[in-house]
């Protein structure tokens, strides 16, 4: 953090999280969940905005649950947005040793696999708010390519970008294409999460619970190289940590059609999801993108 523009004024409230994120990243995980949780519950009343697109979402994804059981929903999903903050210190500032600690690893053989035949691999995530943590545990044992979004506050882009590489990530920007084409080239894993809505452009429409939703298709076209194999990875919490676990290699992808590829995708990402619904990343507007004729969601 030499640079100098770092310690102008305006970053002064900048700073003062990240002390608080170093702090927290050193309380034990238990600790971080009550917390977290209780910083959750103070946000949902306040963050109405979010609250309303995760009402609507759930509501879109799980159309036989009720009123009652959707708002249930909404409050735990913000309960894990608040342990999420912790979630993202540790991803910054814990030590390996603590991260090691609150880990299980499931079917890492798949990317071991993978990676001793000398394959190119593409980790297909899902944006559940442990995420960044489940980019950091990652680099315990393997070098990999993030492919990120910058952050808006420069100071807090700098942290996070610092906080992956000192630990061996590269990191690639979301439009860095061809940064992610030779990432696959040199045989460097990619931790990719497409479940986003980023418009018509970049998207084809596939099913994504039932519903025809703007999916990334830019997966498949980093996958289209035969020596390139793509493995469903996850990254969720347990009542004592975090599990990491592994999918095998998806069969026949890519599909010749972009949408087929693009509802294969989708379909192991939905499955995944309804095992941990409250941890998935509601407040994104996902169906904000809709096919022509269609009325908007939110």
């Amino acid at each position: 953090m030499n640079n100098q523009k770092f310690y102008h004024p305006k970053f002064l409230p900048t700073w003062a999280l990240i002390g608080l994120m170093k702090l927290g990243a050193k309380l034990p995980f238990k600790t971080q969940v009550t917390l977290g949780k209780a910083i959750g519950i103070l946000l949902y009343p306040l963050l109405s905005r979010f609250r309303n697109i995760a009402f609507v979402n759930i509501s879109r994804c799980f159309p036989n649950k009720k009123k009652s059981e959707v708002e249930i929903l909404v409050k735990q999903n913000f309960e894990a947005i608040g342990i999420s903050i912790f979630e993202t210190a540790n991803a910054y500032f814990a030590t390996n040793t603590k991260i090691e600690s609150m880990l299980t690893i499931r079917n890492e053989q798949h990317l071991t696999k993978a990676i001793e035949e000398n394959k190119s691999v593409i980790l297909l995530a899902a944006h559940f708010l442990p995420l960044m943590l489940g980019s950091r545990a990652l680099l315990l044992k393997h070098n990999i390519a993030n492919i990120y979004r910058p952050q808006n506050n420069a100071l807090f882009d700098e942290v996070m970008r610092k906080g992956f590489v000192n630990n061996g990530a590269v990191m690639i920007k979301t439009k860095d294409t061809r940064g992610m084409l030779k990432a696959i080239k040199d045989k460097l894993p990619i931790w990719y999460a497409p479940d986003q809505d980023l418009g018509m452009e970049k998207c084809v429409f596939a099913p994504f619970f039932n519903i025809q939703t703007a999916t990334v298709s830019a997966t498949a076209r980093l996958a289209k190289d035969s020596n390139t194999v793509v493995i469903p990875y996850f990254f969720i919490r347990t009542e004592s940590g975090y599990q990491m676990a592994f999918n095998p290699p998806i069969d026949n992808y890519p599909d010749s059609d972009p949408v087929n590829s693009a509802g294969m995708t989708n379909q192991i990402l939905e499955a995944q999801i309804l095992k941990y619904p409250e941890q998935y990343l509601w407040i994104h507007k996902r169906f904000k993108t809709r096919p022509m004729g269609e009325s908007e969601f939110y």
